[in-house]
């Protein structure tokens, strides 16, 4: 077996909501909004999935198309995070936000009930994941936190019972988010290099000697392909989120642990083979985005990139081919960002709106505001197709 060696794990959904101590027993996503299912909504309809917190303090993740109107909703039995998607949009994986120890794993274009998983003892999640090219493996981020090593957890969504075939080392401390290749060999980890542990909730314990990362790492073998790193000098910016340009190049967002009056570059641009390259801001928007991205997309062919900086209150956006900033837009806590075609994004925020953004010079148009929710950091395209 290639990847280190674990006993398979096989979850039991009995088993795994005892352990959670009760998910809610609905109907995977139940009817809302306009009263449809999934099954129901044209195929050819944009929807886009996000966790939420509601105005009662629960937890769920909600479909919504491209007007911002929640399609489906499910509960999470604590907050969620980021949510992977397989490459025919028929599966998704909803992750707890860190130190969280579930996940769950959906089917919401059929009547397959949904699947729930919990870390493995001395293991938590990061809040990120991706599949396989063929979506039969889903790979997620976490912390085996007695060592203070990130891992890349292995598993198997193809059967009844998720199993846990094993996992790899992410050669770095606090792997926060990785991406499958478009080729569907390399997987691409960003090690943001803060290190936890859940007895300390949320505390950064190495601030003084951190050293995120960019790795990749052999899908297959786990073997380190590459690894990447920036100047000593900005060793407190933590490189956190990532998407992957039509060049097959990483744009990952950083998060600045360092001095509140320093102004690092918060973006950067890494592929395998070349070393990383900083993106410039225009004077007038240095020290406005409080030192902290916090989501990173591409457009449908990956020729524009959208960077949000929801502590700032804006969205960015940057010509991918060469790293030219192109504009940004004033959106108070935008954070999650997705890409509805070629050329505009939608945007959800912490107050709960959900804003239309098709050019980077005009201002946004605020689509939705569902009473009641606030959307969390991130917002992802289904892109389903038909089966």
């Amino acid at each position: 077996m290639p990847w280190t060696a674990t006993n398979t794990t096989t979850f039991s959904r009995r088993g795994v909501l005892a352990a959670l101590g009760g998910l809610a027993t609905l109907p995977l996503f139940a009817k809302t909004g306009f009263g449809n299912s999934l099954l129901s909504v044209p195929v050819d309809t944009p929807l886009f999935a996000s966790a939420f917190k509601d105005a009662s303090g629960g937890y769920g993740i909600a479909i919504l198309d491209d007007t911002g109107q929640i399609q489906a909703q499910v509960t999470l039995p604590a907050r969620g995070h980021g949510i992977a998607v397989s490459g025919d949009g028929q599966c998704l994986a909803a992750f707890a936000r860190r130190p969280g120890t579930f996940a769950v794993i959906a089917w919401p274009f059929s009547e397959r009930p949904l699947q729930t998983l919990v870390a493995s003892e001395g293991r938590h999640f990061y809040g990120h994941g991706c599949f396989s090219k063929d979506g039969r493996l889903l790979y997620a981020v976490e912390n085996d936190f007695e060592n203070a090593r990130g891992v890349v957890g292995i598993y198997d969504v193809s059967g009844a019972d998720v199993a846990r075939l094993g996992e790899i080392d992410s050669r770095g401390i606090g792997p926060h988010e990785v991406l499958m290749s478009a080729d569907g060999q390399t997987l691409i980890v960003a090690n943001g290099g803060i290190e936890t542990h859940p007895d300390r909730a949320r505390e950064k314990l190495n601030l003084k000697t951190m050293s995120p990362s960019v790795v990749f790492l052999d899908a297959g073998t786990g073997d380190l392909l590459a690894e990447h790193r920036l100047d000593r000098s900005l060793h407190q910016l933590s490189l956190r989120h990532m998407a992957l340009d039509g060049q097959g190049r990483a744009w990952v967002g950083g998060q600045f642990e360092g001095p509140e009056d320093d102004t690092p570059p918060l973006v950067a641009v890494i592929s395998r083979d070349e070393a990383p390259v900083l993106t410039g801001l225009p004077a007038h928007l240095m020290g406005k985005l409080q030192n902290y991205i916090g989501s990173v997309t591409a457009n449908a062919e990956g020729s524009v990139i959208a960077t949000s900086a929801p502590r700032g209150g804006k969205a960015l956006f940057w010509n991918a081919k060469n790293g030219t900033f192109l504009g940004h837009q004033d959106i108070p806590d935008g954070c999650g960002v997705a890409p509805i075609d070629q050329g505009s994004f939608l945007i959800s925020d912490g107050n709960g709106g959900v804003s239309y953004v098709a050019d980077m010079l005009d201002g946004a148009e605020i689509l939705a505001r569902p009473p009641g929710f606030a959307w969390d950091n991130h917002l992802t395209r289904l892109g389903r197709t038909p089966v």
